[in-house]
């Protein structure tokens, strides 16, 4: 459980950047918010390709499967600003 954890944060200081390098102009989100949407793109990014895939386990980098938890995140970063109102700038 604990080894799960610390991969799904590891994954979100990897994923939470490129989703924001990805939005256009600046979002005013802290790097702990960053890291922690981050971890839950890639949750529900691997989640998504297990669904359509049927692959649980690659053996190695599923690019796939990052892509898509960038995807995910980014639309976090998005909603979290929304809900916060947090706008982005230019």
């Amino acid at each position: 459980m604990f080894q799960t954890i610390l991969m799904a944060l590891v994954a979100g200081a990897i994923v939470g950047p490129l989703a924001r390098l990805v939005l256009p102009g600046r979002q005013s989100i802290s790097v702990l918010m960053t890291v922690i949407l981050g971890a839950i793109g890639s949750v529900i990014g691997a989640w998504i390709y297990y669904l359509l895939s049927g692959k649980s386990d690659t053996g190695g980098i599923d690019w796939i499967s990052g892509l898509i938890g960038v995807i995910v995140a980014a639309a976090l970063i998005v909603g979290y600003g929304m809900i916060t109102g947090n706008k982005q700038t230019r």
